[in-house]
């Protein structure tokens, strides 16, 4: 594969990082990189993105590596696709295509399939014409996962009703997410949310607090599909703890779009988990583009604990944090899990709503549930009423957080 960037007077702040992203996405999708063509303009070319000079040199560097993919690190429109392919002879995919294409490869779950499926059809649902020959040449490689070559093939009307089709099926599946939600929310359980960076290590957080033995690597977007795990402090408190997709820099609108139901996890959280890489050369870039996408989707207002990984690749003593309140760790380590319990501990007890109750002797299963449902602190046995005495935190809106009596 050769891939193919554009320096503008736009993007030049990152553009260094999203070539390396482009290179490492492109190897997540099991693709080899031979060649990297880069270009600076002012701005990218309206015919053919990179101008025709360049396309020429393009076509020669295609018969000189044997390439059978280009990718562009833009999103190209039908008639630039059009334009490129035919001057170099093979198919040509953008880093849209190439983000779906890997999005389909790590699709487990019914609906994460099928909201692949549907950002894929309705992202080359205009890219039908001209697209058949490099396609079919292409085979069954990268940019024609998930829907598969057949369906590319096929008229409008045939992918207008699949996509049809396809939303119907996703409105089933999101109701019965729905319906699972408000059962968390109506069972008093605290809900954490892990959102980040792609690749920034929230599947290991997840494993380390919940033994959930999702499948972590060091690969972008390693997770797709949205998996929920309960997490006992050792306090006893019993919360969920939910692992979602990454972000990362230009994220298709396609996906976005596609995967509202899954982000609808994000929004209904009571704390976020920041997960960022520390060791990450372009951190701040990172951090930034999951603020901004955060602020997007609606989940600016819930409260945010940056969870720092990766520690073991940096000096601690010269890490200076960007975002409040944060917890540096090694996930990996005993350590790792101790500190981040502990921030975890300390964000729920701002969170939450102080309380202190009298439990009747007599009354173990309120103690029981105390325990499980609320961050209980002391317990201690009043031996003139006998009953205990009981503070903690809870949530505001639960029955242990308000001013009910707990025999009522």
């Amino acid at each position: 594969m050769i891939l193919v960037g554009v320096e503008t007077e736009d993007n030049y702040p990152i553009f260094t990082d999203t070539m390396y992203e482009l290179k490492s996405l492109t190897e997540t999708a099991h693709g080899e990189v031979v060649f990297q063509l880069e270009q600076k303009r002012p701005q990218v070319d309206r015919q053919s993105v990179i101008g025709k000079g360049k396309l020429v040199e393009l076509a020669q560097l295609v018969d000189a590596y044997e390439a059978d993919l280009v990718i562009f690190n833009h999103e190209l429109t039908p008639r630039q696709s059009q334009i490129i392919s035919e001057a170099v002879g093979i198919a040509v995919i953008d880093r849209v295509q190439l983000i779906l294409d890997i999005f389909a490869l790590r699709a487990r779950s019914r609906e994460g399939k099928l909201q692949v499926e549907l950002a894929q059809l309705n992202y080359l649902l205009p890219r039908l014409v001209g697209q058949g020959k490099a396609l079919s040449r292409l085979g069954g490689g990268i940019g024609t996962r998930g829907p598969g070559e057949t369906k590319l093939e096929t008229d409008r009307r045939h992918i207008r009703r699949k996509i049809t089709l396809i939303k119907l099926e996703l409105k089933e599946v999101a109701e019965h997410r729905e319906r699972s939600r408000q059962k968390r929310q109506q069972s008093d359980l605290f809900q954490i949310g892990l959102i980040g960076y792609t690749n920034a290590g929230k599947s290991t957080i997840l494993n380390l607090l919940t033994s959930a033995d999702t499948y972590s690597q060091d690969q972008l977007f390693a997770t797709l599909d949205p998996l929920t795990k309960r997490w006992q402090l050792p306090q006893g408190m019993v919360v969920t703890v939910t692992d979602t997709v990454g972000f990362m820099q230009q994220l298709p609108t396609q996906l976005i779009e596609a995967f509202q139901s899954t982000l609808e996890e994000s929004r209904n959280m009571d704390l976020l988990l920041h997960v960022v890489d520390a060791s990450a050369s372009d951190r701040l870039n990172q951090e930034r583009t999951v603020i901004k996408l955060m602020e997007d989707l609606g989940m600016a207002q819930i409260p945010v604990l940056t969870v720092y990984t990766k520690a073991d690749r940096l000096d601690a003593n010269e890490f200076v944090p960007t975002l409040f309140p944060n917890v540096l760790i090694n996930a990996k380590s005993t350590q790792g899990k101790e500190a981040l319990t502990k921030a975890v501990r300390r964000t729920l007890m701002e969170q939450l709503a102080p309380y202190e109750r009298l439990v009747p002797a007599n009354q173990g299963q309120i103690l029981s549930e105390l325990k499980r449902q609320t961050l209980l602190l002391t317990e201690d046995y009043q031996e003139a009423e006998n009953a205990y005495l009981v503070k903690g935190f809870a949530k505001k809106e639960s029955k242990w957080g308000n001013e009910h009596e707990l025999d009522e």
